[in-house]
């Protein structure tokens, strides 16, 4: 009896480590920093700020940002698992928080902040989150919508044309966060896959007002990665320039931001190519705000541990034909280990007209000044 009461109890805790064995949590991030020098400048990314000369910086975020989260999953049967994220950006030379949709207003979790259900008929995540729109264009840019010259910076480029001071992550055109957001993503099936976004803006008496919805269709099979995507959104953006000190703009329910994105890359042997086409406009006032966005890419992977990229991004303002810029990037990355990866890059950026597209995340250029950027860093995940 004592035999089969001892063997009871070592099968309970049998049982018990199994099922704790179901559940998990991470704790991850990494730290990107490096030595910028850019020989020109500006106090911000107002459309009078001027050129304030050269700068050379300890600089966050050569490739990505700095970020750390949690992120933890349970099985909860039949294929299906409970998870969820919390991850936020920070400077690594200030210790600094990223941004959040308020102007000036930094957040712990401003990335992700997750809870969702993944399983065989895909996975839905609800909570602030980087949208479906961002991962797109990533996977059809030769430079991997990277911090320095990239479809990431164009396309802020675009949205510091269109007005935005990049002192919040609510921009006017696109998202690269959206709060509130519910996402859906399908399984693939051969190779196609489906996203979908909608974020309720909470706005009493206003069932428009402050909501997000975008969708975007992707192909990735044979070494090639297609990508459209449409993203809508209704008062974006609605703080003026001296927010606090002046009041947030009434939401009325108005779309007012719209982007529309089209790529593709084929990578075969190591040699990888892309091209893309996006529009970015106020509906609401499409005749100040209405921007084209065209790139071209080409990378090679010389080894598993080395590869070369670069990057052409042309910006033209519909509007005003004298608006428009071209930028140019090209990086080294080299992989130190599994976790470290060292690099170096170097853009140029002609701005004409009233256009301050930046090569830099973060780091502004006076409208209508051509800029010249050398960046050398290293990357380390943990």
């Amino acid at each position: 009896m004592l035999k089969l009461k001892l063997a009871g109890v070592a099968a309970l805790m049998l049982f018990a480590s199994a099922a704790y064995a179901q559940s998990s949590v991470t704790l991850y991030g990494t730290i990107d920093s490096g030595l910028l020098y850019q020989n020109t400048s500006a106090a911000s990314f107002a459309p009078n700020a001027r050129n304030t000369g050269s700068v050379f910086r300890y600089k966050d975020g050569g490739i990505y940002a700095s970020f750390w989260g949690i992120k933890g999953s349970e099985d909860i049967g039949g294929g299906y698992k409970v998870n969820f994220r919390l991850q936020g950006v920070f400077d690594s030379g200030t210790g600094k928080f990223g941004l959040s949709d308020t102007p000036g207003v930094a957040a712990i979790f401003n990335q992700f902040a997750t809870i969702g259900v993944s399983g065989p008929i895909g996975s839905f995540d609800a909570g602030r989150q980087i949208i479906p729109m961002i991962y797109a264009m990533a996977e059809t840019d030769v430079r991997a919508s990277q911090y320095f010259g990239s479809i990431l910076t164009a396309w802020l480029g675009m949205n510091q044309a269109a007005g935005w001071p990049g002192t919040s992550t609510n921009a006017p055109i696109g998202a690269l966060y959206d709060s509130n957001a519910l996402v859906y993503r399908s399984p693939k099936f051969y190779g196609a896959s489906l996203e979908l976004e909608y974020a309720p803006g909470g706005v009493a008496g206003q069932p428009q007002g402050g909501t997000r919805e975008s969708a975007v269709l992707k192909y990735s099979n044979y070494g090639l990665n297609l990508a459209a995507a449409y993203y809508n959104g209704h008062d974006t953006n609605p703080f003026p320039a001296n927010y606090p000190t002046g009041p947030a703009v009434p939401a009325t329910g108005l779309a007012n931001n719209r982007f529309f994105y089209l790529g593709a890359m084929y990578t075969f042997h190591g040699l990888s190519v892309s091209g893309s086409y996006s529009n970015g406009k106020n509906p609401a006032h499409s005749g100040t705000t209405n921007f084209d966005l065209y790139s071209a890419g080409l990378g090679y992977r010389f080894t598993p541990v080395f590869k070369v990229t670069s990057g052409f991004y042309y910006l033209k303002d519909n509007n005003h034909s004298a608006n428009h810029s071209g930028e140019f990037a090209l990086g080294a990355e080299y992989s130190v280990s599994k976790r470290t990866t060292a690099y170096a890059q170097v853009g140029y950026v002609e701005n004409k007209g009233t256009m301050n597209q930046t090569i830099v995340y973060g780091q502004p250029v006076a409208p209508g000044v051509s800029t010249t950027a050398a960046m050398v860093g290293i990357r380390h995940s943990f």
